[in-house]
């Protein structure tokens, strides 16, 4: 049985890097300790296979492991540093970014998954009804918000307050930049057209939601799931519905919705330290990563 302490330290860890780690250990195959030459010679093995930014994550879980356990962490020393640096001249990897959703193909999403749903209540489909409530909530909050997926499966209808035509709060107990777990209340207005707030009310009251999860999974049958569903799903769902309504699903990811709304606000005239502010960026290199720059040559 697990101990009360080991139980809350291993609550203090990410679930995303419990099993990232879990797999950096897993992947790395000498017993530990491990010396500085183990560590060395596997970057080497690994690095036409690996990407620089993989192989910093396996160093973090083995430098994790080594303290963890007492004993000298391997990763620091020089050597593995000039190995790393090496690696990014012989092997350089151009880091990938989700396509960004434009507003146009947000409406065109929107629009189409009203028309599915005033046919499925025409039909009496209740399950298809229960998608497009659910699945209309969730782009839009992922959009307007720039929630992250693990961000919109951890929203709780205990923690949301939400009025119609007004604006909605919402209270997540940790994500991913809080790294101390002190919690942050988001608030999101009521729009004119696209509305977050209306999306999550008529959900709730589609599914007679009353605590819990908000968003979940629906079976084959049409029955909603008492289970939040996994962030992987959201790909999956937001490219769903983008093929379905006529555009390139495929292009897509769960960060395209954050990319879409940072570009959206740049492109509006959000200044830097509002956008921060509202997403939740700590620092503006992390903002940047997410604006699509768009330099302008129609003078020339």
């Amino acid at each position: 049985m697990i101990s009360p302490i080991d139980r809350y330290v291993l609550a203090s860890k990410r679930p995303n890097t419990q099993r990232s780690y879990a797999s950096a250990l897993k992947h790395f195959e000498h017993l530990l300790p491990a010396s500085t030459a183990q560590v060395a010679a596997y970057l080497a093995a690994y690095a036409d296979t690996l990407s620089p930014n993989t192989l910093q994550v396996r160093l973090a879980a083995l430098a994790q492991r080594h303290l963890a356990q007492g004993f000298t962490d391997p990763t620091k020393d020089s050597l593995i540093r000039q190995v790393l640096k090496g690696i990014r001249v012989l092997q350089p990897s151009q880091e990938t970014q989700a396509e960004l959703l434009p507003l146009r193909v947000l409406e065109t999403c929107i629009a189409w998954l009203e028309a599915e749903a005033g046919q499925s209540v025409e039909v009496g489909d209740a399950g298809r009804l229960l998608r497009c409530q659910r699945d209309r909530a969730l782009i839009l909050l992922g959009f307007w918000r720039a929630f992250r997926s693990e961000e919109l499966c951890r929203m709780e209808v205990p923690f949301i307050e939400a009025r119609r035509d007004e604006g909605m709060t919402i209270f997540l107990p940790w994500s991913k930049a809080d790294r101390d777990n002190q919690g942050r209340t988001y608030s999101t207005p009521a729009l004119k057209r696209l509305c977050p707030v209306d999306a999550y009310l008529d959900w709730l009251n589609t599914a007679g939601i009353r605590e819990g999860p908000v968003f979940r999974g629906i079976d084959r049958w049409g029955r909603l799931s008492a289970h939040a569903l996994h962030p992987y799903s959201i790909g999956h769902i937001l490219r769903h519905t983008l093929i379905r309504s006529g555009g390139e699903g495929e292009l897509y990811s769960s960060h395209s919705l954050r990319r879409g709304f940072a570009t959206w606000a740049s492109a509006s005239g959000w200044d830097q330290k509002s956008l921060m502010n509202y997403v939740g960026w700590r620092d503006a290199k992390s903002a940047l990563r997410y604006i699509e720059a768009r330099p302008d040559f129609s003078s020339l």
